[in-house]
């Protein structure tokens, strides 16, 4: 058989790859403050006219979510007003701009290396921006996805975002532990609640200049990224839904073969009106089920041990923090594969099951080893195993039900709304670690702290199973059509 009749593979994994790299971005972007936090903390430690406290550094930590919330807010918006290929444009130029902001924010404005309050807000504006363009990346990526692959394979495909994604962490796990090579971390003291302050023995390279050359590795895949996703096609629901039937014709054919492609052209067609289907047209329950979704793919806390990584390691006082984190990098990319290559087998909610209870073994484990004072490697294998039960679970596989259970007609909205969820979850959970891990107690001190997050995470990765068994729709071998039909007889 000919490529006309069959559809070409090879175009398909061409474009799904470039569509990967926002993924990726979207990984390099939200864990590249994993190894330069404790360099910003110390620099604006140093500041002249206020006092950088543990809540302010949990902000600046996380102020790349407040991004995320806005852009994957406004993702609707653009997916449906410029198509999913300019958003992804879009979201290429922010990651961009901000890495170069976030490596130089005294762009213009502020004299070099004297940090200040006025900094701290033109550093968090940067990463604010990068934010948007992950918060873009990661609701329009699966979705472009999901709707160029055909159903047989769509949920393998959108897992390879996470396999991107993983990998994006992984990547700059590695770049952060070479530029810092054999400069160390600050060694930063508590002098009052929530004031720090930094040793006279800390290396004065990490705090001036090497959280600065972490930020900006990332213009190198962003502008890659940026250029590549301008040779890719638009999505052909997009164009069908936008009255571009022959261009929708032309890439389904590429993509599944000239016969198959009138007949998956018919079946979006017949679900394309878009512009008068209300958000509740389908139930309430559909667009509960993708909030709830986001909601514990984000509270059951897995992003505060990814962007925390070598503090936490750190604590536990077992060698080199950033060896053991690109380590669980390494462990979770593997995990991650675990999912790729089961989830058309297995389906998506026994995946999430089962990931939900690993997490809450492994996150109950951490608690135990601080309440009854467990040698540190208790702990750290029992971080590895939450952290690895998420990568092939609730970390892919929440973004292939995202991108398919909503019907195409509220996709763009209802996946906006969705993601935007995730991302507001995402911040809570981020900003409110630290804090939290440094609760004191009692005769526990600190590890009060450690033992009452973990604890606190493992009872909501057992809430997490029990609300997929209950509540959310097996996807595996559907279309995208079906889902008009599925959500119709449940509402």
């Amino acid at each position: 058989m000919n490529q006309t009749e069959t559809g070409s593979k090879s175009y398909l994994f061409s474009i799904v790859l470039v569509a990967v790299l926002g993924g990726l971005l979207f990984g390099y972007d939200t864990a590249v403050i994993s190894g330069a936090e404790k360099g910003l903390q110390a620099f604006f430690i140093g500041a002249s006219d206020f006092a950088y406290t543990d809540f302010m550094h949990g902000f600046t930590s996380s102020s790349a979510l407040i991004g995320c919330i806005i852009g994957s807010a406004l993702s609707g918006l653009f997916a449906s007003n410029l198509g999913r290929k300019k958003s992804l444009v879009a979201a290429g130029i922010f990651f961009f701009l901000s890495a170069l902001g976030s490596y130089y924010p005294e762009f213009l404005f502020f004299e070099r290396g004297h940090a200040d309050f006025n900094l701290l807000i033109a550093f968090n504006l940067y990463r604010v921006l990068g934010g948007i363009g992950v918060g873009l990346a990661s609701a329009i990526c699966p979705m472009y996805i999901a709707e160029v692959a055909p159903s047989n394979i769509r949920g393998t495909l959108v897992s390879w975002n996470q396999f991107a994604i993983i990998f994006g962490q992984l990547v700059v796990y590695f770049v952060n532990f070479m530029i810092l090579g054999d400069h160390t971390n600050p060694l930063i003291e508590k002098t009052a609640e929530g004031i720090y302050a930094v040793l006279p023995s800390s290396d004065a390279w990490t705090i001036a200049t090497g959280w600065r050359y972490m930020f900006v590795s990332e213009a190198v895949p962003a502008g890659l990224f940026t250029l590549l996703v301008c040779f890719v096609p638009e999505t052909p629901r997009y164009l069908a839904l936008s009255g571009r039937d022959d261009s929708a014709l032309a890439v389904l054919s590429r993509i599944n073969g000239a016969a198959k492609a009138k007949t998956i052209l018919a079946e979006i067609k017949a679900t394309a009106d878009e512009k008068t289907e209300r958000l509740f047209t389908y139930g309430v329950m559909v667009i509960f089920v993708g909030i709830m979704l986001s909601v514990f793919q984000q509270a059951v806390g897995i992003n505060a041990v990814l962007y925390f990584a070598p503090r936490i390691f750190e604590s536990m006082n077992m060698g080199n923090p950033m060896v053991q984190t690109v380590i669980m990098g390494i462990v979770n990319i593997s995990f991650t594969l675990v999912a790729v290559f089961t989830v058309e087998k297995l389906g998506r909610k026994p995946l999430l099951i089962s990931g939900s209870i690993g997490m809450a073994v492994g996150a109950f484990g951490v608690a135990l080893s601080n309440l009854c004072d467990l040698p540190a490697i208790v702990a750290v294998l029992s971080i590895m195993v939450y952290s690895a039960s998420f990568m092939f679970s609730w970390g892919p596989i929440c973004w292939v039900l995202i991108a398919e259970i909503f019907p195409n007609t509220i996709r763009g909205a209802a996946v906006a709304i969705a993601v935007a969820f995730q991302w507001i979850f995402n911040f809570i959970v981020s900003s409110t670690f630290v804090p939290m891990y440094n609760m004191s107690a009692g005769g526990m001190g600190d590890k009060f702290g450690h033992m009452f997050a973990y604890a606190l995470y493992g009872i909501i990765c057992v809430a997490a199973a029990l609300f997929v068994w209950k509540l959310v729709p097996e996807t595996k071998g559907k279309t995208l059509e079906d889902m008009s039909n599925l959500w119709k007889k449940k509402k």
